[in-house]
């Protein structure tokens, strides 16, 4: 599989923007793309996915393990031309400051394809070679193959940075230069870029985008570098289990549930059950003949009022809740199924009011990085005891929860306990944290065999629960 990694030495040089540009003007050439990110983020994806056409998919080695990223990342890549995975943060940065688990580089590493450096050099001369040359020699397993200079300020800027990578480093190709161009800004919020259901990236600035890079880039030396990883040995998925009929369960997909690890999507499609997408903006009522619900996050605080205003849909998921079916919501999700949110005009937005608690934005974050729990009793996602791993950024918080609501969860953070988290109300379960399902075997096909009974249970599956 032809494959390569948008890598960059920190955060804020371009590779996103870098890699959105590369997608582009591979799909322009008639390539499929399989689009992939290094890392739990959920919005550089989304632009991924409105580039090429196909879901973007996360690859993260210490949510899901080793096994996983390889198994996953040979799953997606099948069907298409190329793989383009774009990093996260620094290519060696990491969980810890030993080891490479959750970096880029071991991703580079666990898939054998070639990185691609993205510097910026808006600040630097022939001081870019060093500081390529100790990236490319720090960890042998990960083979720094290219460099792209990006915020260069002129031709002579680009020809003294070129002339430095020559002379330090001939192994290394300077695949080009991007000139500085505040055109190509996409504009951001406290999680990141906005959403690519907010910010559809317009045609003038794809056009923008690829005439940019078509004239900067060799793209013949990329495809070239693309073919040059190593072969990918990846395991040998366990035979997935035949069902005379899927269970139908409800993903909440809009401008505000637009956080969802696709594998999550995928697993559960193994397990037996059938996507059906609803939006909690616009539906008046669930999809009918559900056994499930899965309320993702996103950023429900920008669409409070619509959210609120929507009393049809609150009513039927406060329906199915006391129904007894399963529910599983996460972060933004779970902030829908609170009393509601004190929005920006400082009124109290109503919203289904399953957790007797409201919830408020801060100025600051409130949290962030990668989460470990541990199930304390059993319940929709499996047997009490399981060790999932996930992740949880947010700027918002609940007001306390109740001591009669029961805390599924014992939350760890690497080694420091964070305390009980996951509340439980019936089959709903709801937390802030992002779980990732592929950090635990037999947690999708759970929460579906728990689906597929409720709807057994019905005396007629097919209709709508009141």
């Amino acid at each position: 599989m032809k494959s390569i990694i948008i890598a960059a030495p920190q955060s804020g040089s371009g590779k996103t923007t870098v890699t959105i540009g590369i997608m582009e003007c591979l799909r322009r050439r008639g390539l499929t793309v399989a689009p992939f990110k290094t890392g739990p983020d959920f919005i550089d994806p989304g632009y991924h996915r409105l580039v090429t056409g196909r879901p973007s998919v996360n690859l993260d080695g210490w949510m899901c393990g080793e096994d996983f990223v390889r198994e996953t990342f040979a799953c997606h890549c099948a069907g298409a031309d190329v793989a383009v995975v774009e990093g996260v943060m620094g290519l060696f940065d990491g969980i810890g400051a030993q080891g490479d688990e959750g970096s880029t580089a071991q991703v580079a590493r666990l898939t054998g394809s070639p990185v691609i450096l993205v510097v910026d050099a808006g600040r630097m001369a022939g001081s870019a070679a060093a500081l390529v040359k100790g990236f490319a020699q720090f960890d042998p397993r990960v083979r720094v193959a290219a460099v792209i200079f990006n915020n260069v300020g002129s031709d002579n800027h680009g020809r003294i940075l070129m002339e430095a990578m020559t002379d330090a480093l001939p192994a290394v190709r300077v695949l080009g230069c991007v000139g500085r161009d505040d055109r190509l800004h996409i504009p951001s919020r406290h999680l990141g870029l906005t959403t690519a259901e907010e910010n559809p990236l317009s045609p003038r600035f794809l056009d923008h985008l690829a005439e940019r890079l078509n004239g900067a880039l060799d793209f013949e030396c990329l495809l070239n570098l693309a073919d040059s990883g190593c072969p990918l040995l990846a395991p040998v998925p366990a035979p997935v289990p035949t069902r005379t009929e899927p269970v139908p369960i409800a993903v909440a997909r809009d401008e505000a549930f637009c956080f969802v690890y696709e594998d999550n999507l995928r697993l559960l499609r193994e397990s037996g059950v059938e996507i059906v997408e609803f939006s909690p903006l616009r539906d008046a009522a669930l999809p009918a003949g559900i056994g499930g619900i899965y309320l993702p996050g996103g950023y429900p605080e920008l669409f409070a009022a619509t959210l609120a205003a929507n009393g049809a849909m609150k009513e039927a998921i406060c329906g199915a809740v006391a129904a007894g079916m399963p529910v599983y919501a996460e972060c933004g999700g779970f902030i829908y199924l609170t009393a509601g949110m004190v929005g920006a005009d400082g009124a109290l937005h109503d919203f289904v009011g399953v957790f007797p608690v409201t919830t408020r934005m801060l100025p600051r974050r409130k949290a962030l990085g990668y989460r470990e729990i541990v199930t304390r009793a059993d319940s929709i996602l499996g047997r009490g005891g399981c060790s999932v791993r996930g992740h949880e950024f947010h700027y918002s918080e609940t007001a306390p929860m109740p001591e009669g609501i029961e805390r599924l969860y014992r939350v760890r953070k690497q080694e420091t306990e964070l305390g009980a988290e996951g509340y439980r109300h019936k089959n709903c379960l709801a937390s802030y944290i992002h779980l990732h399902f592929g950090s635990c075997p037999g947690l999708a096909e759970a929460f579906a065999e728990n689906c597929r009974k409720f709807k057994g249970s019905l005396s007629d599956p097919t209709k709508e629960i009141p």
